[in-house]
């Protein structure tokens, strides 16, 4: 096995890994295989979602792993349709039961889908679901700072999570600094920059020669090296190990410079105020 991801405390004081397993959108049978094999090599945070449609895989591999379930930290997240306080309590119930867990390590709304003008009732409804025990940390996925402003001024709690797209063409700086002023961890989907040329770059290639690392390894060392936590999806054992491999090396100030600097050069990102379930 390799070695463990290090931590970072919420501002509960729950310990996230900080380098995950992304599922989407690997079906049942193949996410089964890649969360046991992804337990093996070391991985203790797993990431699905009620829209990925592979929470039963997802459990099933936690379960045929036999990690103790206090050792692994697993996310799920819920569609708009659940965006109301009793709501977000039916949607951890079926998450709970699909996955065969009595409790979530955290719990997000998955968009905030403003035109639908629930995600403050389905916040409250996750403060409920902490209150109560059954998730231990509760956040957003792919809400903007306006959105989590809102969510701070309407109900006092801001999210401990907030997981965006972000990768070094995608750099999020603005939500980025929103979330350290408020305490929110920010969470990468997409953190190899899927749908974009980012791993033949040059700039990432050359650093990749020079740490003698993969260029997949260099973005993610990018973004752990800024309290980002990436969660990549591999279902390949060789990539995931590799994947995990980013705490032993360190990228230069220039490095960081260089990729910072390909923001803007992917396709536009998803916007949450268009885009949602």
């Amino acid at each position: 096995m390799s070695e463990l991801a290090p931590t970072v405390t919420l501002s509960n004081g729950t310990a996230l890994p900080r380098l995950g397993l992304g599922t989407s959108p690997m079906k049942d049978q193949e996410v089964e295989q890649a969360v046991v094999q992804a337990l093996e090599v070391g991985y203790r945070l797993i990431d699905t979602a009620e829209a990925y449609r592979n929470e039963v895989g997802v459990g099933r591999g936690l379960k045929a792993a036999g990690v103790p379930r206090e050792d692994v930290f697993v996310t799920s997240k819920f569609n708009k349709e659940f965006h109301s306080i009793e709501g977000a309590r039916r949607a951890f119930e079926a998450s709970a039961e699909r996955l065969g867990l009595d409790y979530l390590d955290l719990l997000l709304i998955h968009w905030p889908n403003p035109d639908h003008d629930r995600y403050v009732d389905a916040w409250r409804g996750l403060i409920e679901l902490r209150e109560a025990g059954l998730v231990r940390a509760i956040g957003t996925s792919n809400f903007k700072p306006s959105h989590l402003q809102r969510l701070i001024d309407e109900t006092g709690v801001a999210p401990e999570v907030n997981q965006v797209q972000l990768s070094p063409v995608w750099t999020k700086q603005t939500e980025r600094e929103f979330h350290a002023t408020h305490g929110i961890v920010t969470e990468a989907w997409s953190p190899l920059g899927k749908g974009t040329d980012l791993l033949d770059h040059p700039t990432v290639t050359a650093a990749a020669k020079a740490h003698d690392k993969t260029p997949g390894q260099v973005v993610l060392r990018w973004e752990v090296q800024q309290d980002v936590v990436p969660i990549p999806k591999s279902s390949n054992r060789q990539r995931l190990e590799q994947n995990l491999a980013v705490f032993d090396f360190e990228l230069t100030p220039e490095e960081m410079t260089a990729l910072s600097a390909l923001d803007g050069t992917g396709k536009a990102p998803a916007d949450s105020d268009q885009f949602g379930h």
